[in-house]
């Protein structure tokens, strides 16, 4: 059985599931699911996370998505958290192409969310996981009902897309492609300072992550290689084709940071105007990881969520403090 970790101030959500699963090209992906109150059934989420992250780190949200009724389905791509790293070097973000991910997706959708939950079924994905979930789309169009994307890899912050991708082909070219590609050679990212961070303005959060690598940095990792990077903006440039619009035959939203430095919101801002199922909010002042900042940009997403995904049942609405926050003042 996988195995869940969890801290005093980010506990594992209570009704936990846990397996590993194998895809047809052998990598062993951890999962999780979790059922809700068996009178607030309102389908299945299927959370899929970013670069670098893992299960762990979405329990939080597990709970609010739990809370509206859903079932939840998660786990970690290959070459992170438990699941199969991909190289030698187990800090090394790396796969040879995207493709590989959407094996791990469709696996875990046909292995864990269509056999052990109910439909209908959704998706809620972030930066990387969001450019994953519209490379499934056009597959995912029998399957999933809507997908709400946060900060999706569209593109980077700056417009280096194009020239990045050359470059880091160069180097793949050259057989470089498991080199490291950035400053992270072998520390991990997530033990980072709060201070001078470009993710969330949440400093409870932000080291709530910290704290759990710090205990189990087996789950951590560094920097990605070239071959990722590369492949990551060979998806941005193929989902910003033209054509790629007929893909897309499902509704989505995508939710914006307004403070964001990392990926391109001009490239979102473009893809939302091709294609007539998409569309998006941007929520100011929210920093690239919308789900880990702070309460007043995350009620912001969630009321989008709801209204867009559905509303939630009465039952749901009592107040929800998440684990570790500070009790509310009298």
């Amino acid at each position: 059985m996988a195995i869940l970790f969890e801290t005093e101030q980010n506990p594992i959500p209570e009704g936990a599931n846990a397996e590993f699963v194998i895809t047809p090209d052998g990598r062993k992906l951890r999962t999780a699911w979790w059922h809700p109150a068996p009178s607030a059934k309102r389908g299945t989420i299927l959370l899929l996370h970013g670069r670098a992250e893992s299960i762990e780190k979405y329990f939080e949200t597990v709970g609010e998505l739990r809370r509206r009724g859903y079932s939840v389905v998660t786990f970690d791509w290959r070459g992170q958290g438990g699941s199969s790293r991909s190289l030698g070097d187990p800090r090394k973000g790396h796969v040879d192409d995207f493709s590989e991910y959407l094996v791990d997706l469709e696996t875990v959708m046909r292995e864990v969310a269509l056999a052990r939950c109910h439909p209908p079924y959704n998706i809620l994905a972030h930066s990387t996981g969001g450019a994953v979930a519209l490379l499934y789309a056009a597959r995912a169009r029998t399957q999933v009902e809507r997908m709400v994307l946060t900060a999706p890899l569209l593109g980077l912050a700056g417009g280096r897309t194009h020239f990045l991708r050359v470059v880091t082909g160069i180097l793949n070219y050259l057989g470089l492609g498991e080199m490291y590609a950035g400053p992270f050679r072998g520390n991990l990212v997530q033990l980072r300072p709060f201070e001078g961070n470009r993710v969330t303005s949440d400093k409870r959060r932000y080291e709530r992550t910290r704290q759990f690598i710090e205990e189990h940095p087996e789950l951590g990792l560094s920097g990605p290689t070239f071959a990722w990077v590369h492949s990551a903006l060979r998806a941005a440039e193929f989902l910003a084709l033209p054509e790629f619009a007929e893909r897309v035959p499902i509704p989505v939203l995508i939710a914006m940071a307004g403070q964001e430095s990392i990926i391109s919101n001009r490239a979102i801002e473009e893809f939302t105007l091709r294609l007539k199922t998409v569309g998006n909010v941007r929520i100011a002042g929210a920093m690239h990881e919308i789900l880990q900042e702070d309460d007043r940009y995350r009620e912001i997403f969630w009321a989008a969520f709801d209204a867009f995904i559905g509303e939630p049942d009465e039952a749901w609405r009592t107040p929800f403090t998440s684990p570790g926050a500070p009790p509310p003042q009298a």
